[in-house]
């Protein structure tokens, strides 16, 4: 149902870019239609297929549109009142408080909630429950980048200058990202900077549709971006191209990191990673030549049981060769959900608080316990890592409250996530559809979606945004902040737990100030006059569009070198699993593909699963294009048609990983573990591939 026929200025529900859009609702109270917004600068009105469909799961024939209830163990899922789903969940929680403890509730949150949504998921969880085990499926997405920004900037985020920044750089390394296909209203920026006389070298062991826009491409194996990085860091000081002024003011630890780096000589390197040492001399000269540039990277090197160090060895690179810390310059990760930074910046982390203060942290724990009105003794302390509280249910953690993520397809080791989900005493999912994980709850509660609510997002440049409800939503839907009002209630907390949205963001603002990720000085007034607002924003501020351009958020403003070596994969091929898998997205799915492939158009784009190897291994398995393949891995085995395409290493092979059921890549992947960012090893591992 309409609530105008004027258009609603608000963002795309996906990735991190949260391009601007208009929605103007049906003259007949069908929906809404997406506009272009080309007054937002990060697109510019351009959208993704994604995005011009995203109304269709607005569709109540595609959508859940009432909560429903599991009456009986093994039974079926069975229409239910809100009162009568409210209580089922209350009880389920209470049961398992009063019979185990309160870390025997888990809270699994979403980098898609709002921050508004974020911040009170973080906060029911440690007030209303009590629990330290919360954590979200952010931690899959860019927390070695996070770690990695800590360790050496002392504060992370995503990218410390705006994406209008990128086409005016001299040179770009980007390192195991393909925004051609992830998030195509991108694109243009890489265009822009080749007009402009820029450079881009990219890093992917698969020549991708970004990958053939590149001036030079470096394809390694895959796992081996740590000792690529030391590689070329040791050209740039074996060839005189450091800044040793730069380094001198303003970075500490430079001796330890260079000789780190110098046991990775050349000819070493191109053992490791397969790329030639002319390449890497190319990459070097490209990078140095001119007076600025800068790395970005994403899920291909993060996602490794040492993405923290290979993220590290990047920065290392750009503080060595003075390409931090000033104009067109820098590090920065191309975060992937919509709302992957700030939903880790308000509480949903297991050791985190609202504006990114450090759960362990005394004082922190006493600003945010004011501003709750509890004792912050009674908040309790870290919890477990994404993985760790997935592989935890059904023994330790024997209830689970789930928002907005589908883990029986998106986390690593899927089907034995799905197993630990199934031997859960209690299972509670608030979703808009009824994802594969949601199929599996005791209760399943409908929430509302992007077009029918407000709140803020925070995007991959740290600019917090204004989404605003275009549609009301259908009768039996409900808003999460009503969900969470609603448990806190019957849990004893009539009060703390506003519905409003803005009411929220007032709450999270006191709740920053003074963090590091620091919000006081937003509003919704200022996100809507400003075409959105840079953090840090104190009281008062115009906002951050550069960090670092001063000084480095450490205690003595000076960023951190950290000296990494190489080291393998944590799985490497053998005899047994003698070939190298990665994986994946495809232009026209999102994620696990819980909305996506509920879009008639974008299904015809992408139907299913597939498997990409090279011809030669092709023929050496004697496979045509569409040949069944089954692929094997420690882990499981998974089965899709073959894509035959030079286009990858001849010794691995690639899946998407939006599907469920046979064709599931993660059933394949690696849950070994970053010591740091606690990431999983997604981009690579181990596997065998023959006909099915």
């Amino acid at each position: 149902m309409s609530r105008s026929q004027e258009a609603t200025a608000t963002h795309c529900p996906y990735c991190a870019l949260q391009c601007g859009m208009n929605l103007r609702p049906q003259p007949d109270g069908g929906g809404v239609t997406v506009e272009e917004r080309p007054g937002f600068p990060v697109n510019r009105g351009a959208l993704c297929g994604k995005g011009r469909t995203a109304p269709a799961v607005l569709d109540s024939r595609v959508r859940l549109t009432e909560p429903l209830v599991r009456t009986r163990p093994g039974g079926p899922l069975a229409p239910a009142t809100w009162e009568q789903a409210l209580d089922a969940v209350a009880a389920g929680l209470t049961r398992t408080r009063r019979a185990h403890g309160p870390d025997a509730v888990g809270v699994f949150g979403g980098g898609g909630l709002t921050n508004e949504k974020a911040y009170a998921l973080g906060k029911f969880a440690r007030v209303a429950l009590g629990t330290s085990q919360i954590d979200y499926n952010g931690r899959f997405c860019m927390s070695s980048a996070a770690a990695a920004h800590q360790r050496a900037f002392g504060l992370d985020r995503g990218l410390p200058f705006p994406l209008e920044d990128i086409p005016r750089t001299g040179c770009l390394i980007l390192v195991g990202s393909n925004p051609a296909e992830t998030m195509p209203p991108a694109l243009r920026y890489l265009t822009e900077l080749k007009a402009n006389g820029g450079t881009l070298i990219v890093v992917d062991p698969r020549r991708t549709r970004t990958a053939e826009h590149a001036d030079l491409h470096l394809a390694p194996r895959p796992g081996t971006d740590l000792a690529l990085a030391l590689g070329l860091l040791h050209l740039v000081v074996a060839e005189g191209r450091t800044d040793p002024e730069f380094i001198a003011a303003r970075t500490t630890g430079w001796e330890d990191a260079r000789a780190a780096a110098m046991a990775h000589w050349p000819e070493l390197v191109e053992r490791i990673t397969g790329v030639p040492v002319p390449r890497l001399r190319r990459a070097s000269e490209m990078f140095c030549e001119p007076d600025s540039a800068m790395v970005l990277t994403a899920r291909g090197p993060e996602q490794q049981a040492k993405g923290t160090d290979t993220v590290g060895a990047w920065i290392n690179l750009c503080l060595a060769t003075g390409r931090a810390g000033r104009p067109h310059s820098g590090y920065g990760c191309l975060t992937g959900q919509g709302n992957g930074q700030g939903g880790r910046e308000h509480g949903q982390k297991a050791d985190q608080l609202p504006g990114y203060r450090k759960l362990t942290d005394p004082a922190a724990r006493a600003h945010v316990a004011r501003v709750w009105g509890v004792d912050p003794d009674s908040l309790p302390g870290p919890g477990r890592s994404a993985y760790e509280l997935l592989d935890a249910l059904g023994g330790e953690v024997k209830a689970l409250l789930l928002m907005g993520s589908n883990p029986v397809v998106s986390a690593p080791r899927a089907a034995h996530v799905e197993e630990r989900i199934r031997s859960l005493d209690f299972l509670a999912v608030a979703d808009v559809v009824l994802s594969e994980t949601a199929a599996l709850a005791d209760v399943v509660l409908p929430v509302t979606q992007w077009a029918e609510e407000t709140g803020t997002t925070t995007s991959l440049e740290g600019r917090v945004l204004l989404r605003r409800q275009a549609l009301t939503p259908p009768p039996g839907v409900r808003g999460d902040l009503e969900v969470l009002h609603g448990l806190a209630a019957r849990l004893g907390l009539e009060k703390g737990f506003p519905t409003d949205p803005e009411e929220v963001f007032g709450e999270l603002r006191r709740a920053s100030a003074g963090g590091p990720a620091d919000y006081s000085g937003i509003s919704y007034a200022r996100i809507a006059a400003e075409q959105g607002v840079f953090w840090p924003c104190p009281e008062g501020s115009p906002g951050t569009p550069r960090l670092f351009l001063d000084r480095f958020a450490t205690e003595d403003g000076r960023a951190r070198f950290v000296p990494v070596v190489h080291r393998e994969a944590a799985e490497t091929p053998d005899a047994a699993y003698p070939l190298l898998l990665t994986t994946g997205r495809v232009v026209a799915q999102y994620q696990s593909g819980a909305q996506t492939r509920r879009v008639p158009e974008l299904n015809e784009a992408a139907p299913g699963p597939f498997v990409e190897l090279h011809p030669r291994l092709a023929a050496r398995l004697g496979v045509a294009d569409g040949t069944p393949l089954a692929v094997t891995s420690r882990r499981g085995r998974a089965v899709a048609p073959a894509r035959i395409t030079d286009a990858i290493r001849a010794d691995t092979v690639f899946m998407p990983f939006h599907w469920y059921g046979e064709g599931r890549a993660n059933t394949l992947t690696n849950p070994a573990l970053d010591p740091l960012s606690r990431m999983p090893e997604f981009k690579v591992c181990a596997v065998r591939v023959e006909p099915a």
